[in-house]
């Protein structure tokens, strides 16, 4: 029996209209609207992902599209070729050369304390 490598994976043929909620680490690399919740856990939205969602999660990887705002308690990484529209409130973000970002970014200690003392 393999190891549980404590990673969750949505492939890129599966469409999903909701909220998604977890406990370990999550790959997107299909289709998402809604929201997604990973409070305490990584997020990676991978090159093929197409997600119109509100985000949040420890850490966020993004390769593909994203359409709405993003929320980390930690770093919040936009890799070549990728594609972000919304806001962004993290403690740190980092964007390659070829991504593309249109939004606002909130940089500020502890983003998860700092949105629940406004």
């Amino acid at each position: 029996m393999a190891a549980d490598s404590g990673q969750a994976r949505i492939g890129k043929t599966v469409v999903i209209r909701g909220e998604v909620k977890g406990s370990e680490d999550l790959i997107v690399d299909g289709h998402v609207e809604g929201i997604v919740n990973l409070a305490e856990h990584r997020l990676t939205i991978g090159p093929n992902a197409h997600v119109t969602a509100d985000l949040s999660a420890k850490d966020v990887l993004i390769l593909g599209r994203v359409q709405g705002n993003i929320v980390a308690s930690g770093r919040v990484d936009l890799r070549a070729g990728s594609f972000v529209e919304g806001d962004v409130h993290a403690l740190r973000l980092a964007i390659e050369d070829n991504a593309v970002f249109r939004g606002k970014v909130d940089l500020t200690k502890g983003a998860a304390e700092g949105s629940a003392q406004s």
